[in-house]
């Protein structure tokens, strides 16, 4: 095996083992985009020596996805087939495992009418509700993963000739993942601890209130009393962890809906299908977003806003250090996996239940009582940079410094 074969198989094994963890008789469904065959085939095969009972694969192709929004009528983004739903929710129910290999074309569709895209989004996401309730309760076990295009890749490597941007990108890849190391599930297993550290910490110490201060930034941003901070691995209903994001470096909890005031700036690019929304700010008041702005793609961001009510607060906040495995590459990889793992973010939208105690045993009238947020987006942005400062204020009003310039000073 060489040397790209080992490291490949190291990913895979990452993959399979850490994020969706398979279990014995597990069904698993890939969703894999076409140009990623070589590690879709070997994801296939651990997860069956792992055990699994069938590995069902669905393929995307960016030049069909292109040509129906180019062509197809309206009607074609107002409607969800019914027999897909269902192969979701069934699948769901059985506790299938589900792994999304994530490798966005930041440009893919740029051109088309956002109405179009905001259309398809929404129906979607209606359609498939069920199924995104039991992966954002955690309810079924969940990864994503990235894998080089030709595409993507050039837009991180613009100045590298074909073969280099996607070798280039391999490389980040392995490195980020940790898939270049020695013992790559050891080496996850000890970084998943240290962001277990962190988590205790914050959970121990119950800040009423996060003080943002950054270029354009100036956001508070209070939190429910018995919100909980997590890190990179939970478990199903089965009590079975597996870890949602490979790579991941946050530690995130839920927002109070109506506890967001102030401004605050996006620091890194937001790809949303397709679309790139750019240099944007967003200002809040009482948890509602009042008044956004954005130099680039400001239609795209507004058809996010205005997908429903729920779309116009924020759910989740997450704390990433300026200086880490992703950050320090000092690159723009267009890919929400890879940037949000590299900065402070937020996120429009619902909220997980996880994130409150005793959470996942709530209905949504009960989490929406203790002032979570429900939607049917979830979209995270980046706000984190090297002038990033934030404070914790706990609740007798005692504010703790958490972040200096972006790093950690707990």
């Amino acid at each position: 095996m060489n040397h790209f074969e080992q490291l490949l198989d190291n990913y895979a094994d990452i993959t399979v083992h850490v994020g969706l963890n398979v279990q014995k008789g597990q069904d698993v469904l890939i969703f894999a985009p076409v140009e990623s065959p070589a590690f879709v085939h070997k994801t296939v095969k651990k997860a069956y020596e792992a055990g699994a009972k069938n590995v069902f694969v669905e393929w995307t192709d960016e030049a069909v996805t292109r040509t129906r929004f180019d062509l197809a009528p309206d009607e074609s983004f107002e409607s969800y087939p019914s027999w897909r739903a269902r192969e979701y929710e069934e699948l769901s129910n059985e506790n299938a495992a589900f792994l999304y290999i994530y490798s966005p074309n930041p440009e893919l569709l740029d051109g088309i009418d956002p109405v179009r895209i905001a259309n398809a989004q929404k129906t979607d996401a209606k359609a498939n509700k069920k199924f995104s309730d039991a992966k954002i309760g955690a309810k079924v076990s969940w990864t994503i993963v990235s894998v080089p295009t030709a595409s993507w890749s050039a837009k991180v490597f613009p100045d590298l000739d074909t073969a280099e941007q996607i070798e280039a990108l391999w490389k980040q890849i392995f490195t980020i993942t940790r898939a270049d190391r020695k013992d790559p599930v050891q080496a996850w297993k000890e970084h998943l601890q240290s962001l277990k550290n962190k988590v205790n910490f914050f959970n121990e110490k119950r800040f009423k209130k996060l003080h943002y201060r950054a270029p354009g930034t100036n956001l508070i941003i209070e939190l429910p009393a018995e919100h909980l901070w997590i890190s990179g691995e939970m478990a199903n209903d089965k009590g079975v962890p597996f870890r949602p994001n490979l790579p991941t470096e946050e530690i995130f909890t839920m927002p109070l809906k109506t506890g967001v005031n102030g401004t605050v700036a996006s620091t890194k690019p937001l790809n949303y299908d397709g679309n790139l929304v750019d240099h944007f700010s967003m200002t809040f008041k009482d948890g509602r977003i009042v008044n956004f702005s954005a130099e680039q793609g400001y239609e795209t961001l507004k058809q996010i806003i205005e997908t429903d009510e729920g779309s116009h607060y924020l759910g989740e906040v997450s704390l990433v250090p300026h200086h880490s495995p992703i950050s320090d590459t000092h690159l723009i990889f267009y890919n929400t996996l890879f940037d949000e793992n590299a900065s402070c973010h937020l996120a429009i939208g619902t909220s997980f239940p996880f994130n409150y105690r005793g959470g996942r045993q709530m209905s949504a009238q009960e989490l929406s009582d203790k002032g979570a947020n429900a939607s049917l987006v979830h979209v995270d942005f980046m706000v984190g940079s090297g002038e990033l400062d934030i404070d914790g204020e706990t609740p007798d009003g005692q504010l703790t410094p958490i972040f200096r310039k972006g790093s950690w000073v707990i």
